[in-house]
């Protein structure tokens, strides 16, 4: 232990001897590290937001949307297929599995205007089930009733920044807004609630499903419906309860394919884990090419310090060490010359992330440990591979030639 303590020591002496020159063999490396811990940094962070927006959607929850037909040689949405009925029929079935079920109309921008204030916002059209499925209280005043989806009423429910949006920090329940130039009653305020899915539920509208379908759509059919299951666990046999149902509703014969199609949260997290992980083979790749990069100016600067010290290494065959023990000295050097490159890539990665943060506003970057530990690894075995040959060229001098070398 000692022995290699004191190898670790003058390995260090020989770096500090010429010291720029150890810098700019640590460049590569650093800039190696640096790039490792920026691109996973940001990947991890992107992932976990991700994830969370996922997760939003609800554990229990089946989203069933219209299939998929072939158009002009493209996939497109068949907006045909579901209806207010199918989404009745879904909640009143008689199932154990399905707790309730709310039909979805969606119209990604429509014009709301108050007064002199109008603005783009989401709209969707559904009914009194929509806040228990999605966890998602009222504010103010109240939600869609039944009675209210049934008579096609022009009432509105207002998301929480529409709400301030339109009407600041007044109240806005009982004043009339316009879509699409149509008058509509505000019935109710959302709480605050930032994402719910993959839309911010904050800047949208809600109306009843029919009005939406008939009065501003115009259309018979639905955009999606959403499903609760009794338990995230029986998601699987509430997919085959619910894919019965509508197969004998559409009247499709066996060997027919399904007409509509069915959506998770837990379909959607393998599927976004294993487009992460192709991510996260690209990104170590690309970092690794840039380490090899670092590695060969290792080496270069690691065969000149052999080519200027051949006479010390001479002097220390001669007085007694063994061979073993210059392979040993060269390759603690690059090693260490590595370890210092990929302390200083980490510093520099996380400065990275930090300046990425604040220049975009939208990117979140997230460092754990695990991904230091592999940065600064990598880093050290690129110097100790790059060490191996100008160690081996070392300990391999002739020492009586050594000590001619001028």
């Amino acid at each position: 232990m000692f022995f290699l303590l004191r190898i670790c020591l003058m390995a260090m002496n020989a770096l500090r001897a010429n010291l720029l020159r150890s810098l700019l063999a640590t460049l590569g490396v650093i800039m190696g590290v640096a790039g490792v811990i920026t691109a996973m940094s940001i990947l991890e962070g992107t992932s976990r937001e991700i994830m969370s927006t996922i997760q939003s959607f609800g554990a229990d929850q089946v989203i069933i949307w219209p299939a998929r037909t072939s158009a002009g040689g493209r996939a497109v949405r068949n907006a045909e297929t579901l209806t207010i009925e199918d989404a009745q029929a879904l909640a009143s079935g008689g199932s154990e599995l399905i707790v309730r079920a709310t039909p979805e109309v969606q119209i990604p921008e429509v014009v709301v205007k108050h007064g002199n204030r109008n603005r783009h916002y989401w709209l969707l059209g559904t009914n009194e089930n929509y806040p228990a499925i999605n966890r998602y209280k009222i504010a103010q005043g109240e939600f869609i009733n039944p009675s209210q989806v049934l008579g096609e009423d022009k009432v509105v429910v207002l998301g929480y920044q529409v709400a301030r949006d339109l009407f600041g920090n007044a109240d806005p329940l009982g004043f009339i807004v316009k879509i699409h130039g149509m008058g509509f009653r505000v019935i109710g305020v959302m709480e605050k609630k930032g994402n719910l899915g993959f839309r911010n539920v904050d800047n949208q509208v809600v109306v009843p499903v029919s009005t939406a379908m008939r009065r501003l759509l115009g259309t018979k059919t639905l955009s999606d419906i959403v499903v609760q299951t009794r338990d995230a666990s029986t998601l699987n046999d509430c997919q085959d309860e619910i894919k019965r149902i509508l197969r004998k509703r559409h009247r499709l014969s066996p060997g027919q394919p399904n007409d509509f199609e069915m959506f998770t949260q837990e379909a959607t997290r393998k599927q976004f884990a294993q487009t992460m992980r192709l991510l996260a083979v690209v990104l170590y790749s690309i970092s690794i090419l840039s380490l090899v990069v670092g590695g060969i100016g290792i080496m270069n600067i690691m065969l000149v310090s052999v080519t200027e010290r051949t006479r010390e290494i001479g002097v220390r065959i001669a007085v007694g060490a063994q061979r073993w023990d210059i392979l040993r000295q060269f390759i603690i050097e690059s090693s260490i010359i590595s370890l210092l490159g990929g302390l200083f890539g980490v510093l520099l990665g996380m400065g990275f992330n930090n300046l990425v943060e604040k220049v975009t506003q939208v990117l979140t970057t997230y460092t754990p440990p695990r991904i230091i530990v592999i940065a600064v690894s990598m880093a050290v075995l690129t110097g100790l591979f790059s060490g191996i040959y100008p160690a081996y060229k070392a300990s391999r001098l002739d020492p009586v030639e050594a000590l001619r070398y001028e």
